[in-house]
């Protein structure tokens, strides 16, 4: 069976719809203010790294940068922003198609970071004193539960 990583080209792939989300993520009035206090230079490397962790490709991000608890920690404190967030998957639907990325590829990536965008990193929205340590990136797709 292909991996989503596989699927989407790859971490080149990853870091082609890195790059293109965070173009559409800054040109959105509501989204960019996420990155209105600066963002790493490297920002759409270092999340086309986790991207590719998270979707059954090599431990490129945990390897290098960190583990989750670092990642949400940097999205949570903020409060709850559900246009933001609705705003942001737009924008990342958007990026799947500036990069030719089709169904179903772009359905499983759309469904990732909608669940990603909604859950993990707004979980903690009152503080990033909340989030637990040694959290580890989760794995797309989810396993089913049993029964």
């Amino acid at each position: 069976m292909t991996s989503v990583y596989d699927a989407a080209g790859g971490h080149e792939g990853l870091l082609r719809l890195a790059h293109a989300w965070h173009t559409r993520a800054l040109a959105d009035e509501v989204v960019s203010h996420a990155f209105s206090h600066g963002h790493h230079p490297d920002h759409s490397a270092r999340l086309a790294a986790y991207w590719s962790e998270a979707l059954g490709g090599p431990a490129l991000y945990t390897g290098a940068f960190g583990d989750e608890t670092s990642v949400v920690r940097m999205h949570s404190g903020n409060g709850v922003h559900e246009e933001m967030d609705r705003r942001a998957i737009a924008a990342f639907d958007l990026a799947l198609s500036d990069v030719g990325l089709t169904p179903p590829v772009s359905e499983v990536l759309h469904n990732y970071f909608a669940w990603a965008t909604t859950g993990p990193m707004a979980r903690y929205s009152a503080s990033a004193d909340d989030v637990p340590d040694g959290l580890t990136i989760p794995r797309w797709p989810r396993p089913a539960p049993p029964g």
